[in-house]
């Protein structure tokens, strides 16, 4: 059976966007494990400005409308009728897919949706309407014509189930690419430092409860700090609430990579992400990976292991008051047991998100 994983863009992991990350992950490991897997990538710019990757990786243009399938990537899907191939579409409300999802239908071949946080309750609530109508017209028809529908989390099995009864499901956590070190991690000895790492997106990413809970938390520890790593318009948004509320010691270090990104995130004390609505935040399993303890909101569907690995706190109520008592109970809890949380950070993502363990299952959600 041959895999193709079919994304918008070339799933080029040095890019901020976590679905990037996961399918270029995904396929190095079914590769290695012996699996006929290739990336497509549709995109406008097709230069391979990307590093040397072990499976295949074809790229097509995009087309000028957005509902409309180039002819290169007609042809190339066409050629793969009756074989043994089944492609693996990652993402939600992407016009070009409804019309894949019809071609793939009428050629008699298998496919598969990720929709990577895209059907979970708070991503249905935005532009809700519009999604409606969408959905009925476009969406539905594709996820009906899907053999699977996978779900990284059960925030997105709810979701879907709300808009979309059905027996399709397939709930499986993407994986984490982990690198074990022997470095010693030493947090910022400035003072506590809490850190955010991703898209700088309010509402989404739950932004607006950070700043808040960070603003509340100076109360109990004035020398504080919070460290954001990233970029987006969510920028503005804190800049506006830190300049009205005279809030201190907030450092805006903008997108970071490799080694650089890794240096800052060893550096924390914690690691925080209250979203609203996620599919799973590499970015959260990066930092536990460094032994970096993490407090995290439910929709990150991250929640489950951290209580189970005791790698820091997850917080049930995402709200302002929730996330300012898990930064001071974080803070006075004693260097020995911090160590231990951070042991069992590192060891929650070795454990529950190898790839090496959950490559099989994916084997399950293609047969």
């Amino acid at each position: 059976m041959e895999i193709i994983h079919l994304v918008l863009g070339k799933a080029n992991p040095d890019r901020m966007n976590g679905v990037n990350k996961v399918v270029c992950q995904l396929a190095a490991h079914q590769h290695r494990q012996g699996r006929n897997v290739a990336i497509w990538g549709i995109t406008k710019n097709l230069s391979r400005n990307f590093g040397e990757r072990p499976f295949q990786t074809e790229l097509f243009p995009a087309a000028s409308q957005p509902f409309a399938i180039s002819k290169p990537l007609r042809n190339a899907i066409e050629k793969k009728a009756r074989q043994k191939t089944v492609f693996h579409l990652h993402g939600g409300w992407i016009p070009v897919y409804a019309t894949l999802a019809r071609l793939f239908n009428r050629l008699d071949i298998r496919f598969v949706i990720t929709g990577h946080g895209a059907y979970n309750t708070m991503a249905m609530q935005r532009s809700k309407w519009l999604k409606k109508t969408y959905f009925a017209l476009f969406e539905k028809p594709m996820l009906r014509n899907a053999w699977k529908i996978h779900s990284i989390g059960e925030s997105e099995v709810r979701g879907l189930q709300t808009i979309y009864p059905n027996n399709k499901n397939f709930l499986l956590p993407y994986g984490f690419e982990f690198k074990p070190t022997n470095n010693a991690r030493t947090p910022n000895p400035e003072g506590f430092t809490i850190g955010f790492m991703g898209r700088l997106d309010t509402r989404t990413k739950g932004l607006d409860l950070l700043i808040r809970a960070f603003h509340e938390f100076q109360n109990t520890d004035s020398d504080s700090i919070l460290w954001i790593i990233g970029d987006g318009p969510g920028k503005a948004d804190m800049e506006k609430f830190i300049a009205a509320n005279k809030v201190k010691n907030v450092v805006f270090w903008g997108s970071k990579f490799g080694r650089e990104k890794e240096n800052l995130v060893s550096q924390l004390h914690v690691f925080v992400h209250p979203s609203r609505n996620e599919g799973l935040p590499a970015s959260v399993l990066e930092a536990a990976a460094s032994q970096v303890p993490v407090i995290v909101s439910e929709p990150t569907n991250v929640a489950a292991q951290v209580r189970r690995y005791n790698a820091g706190t997850a917080i049930v109520h995402n709200n302002v008051n929730d996330l300012a008592e898990a930064f001071i109970q974080l803070r006075q809890t004693d260097e020995q047991t911090m160590k231990t949380i951070s042991a069992n950070a590192s060891a929650m993502v070795r454990e529950a998100f190898s790839w090496d363990r959950l490559v099989d299952n994916f084997d399950l959600l293609y047969s």
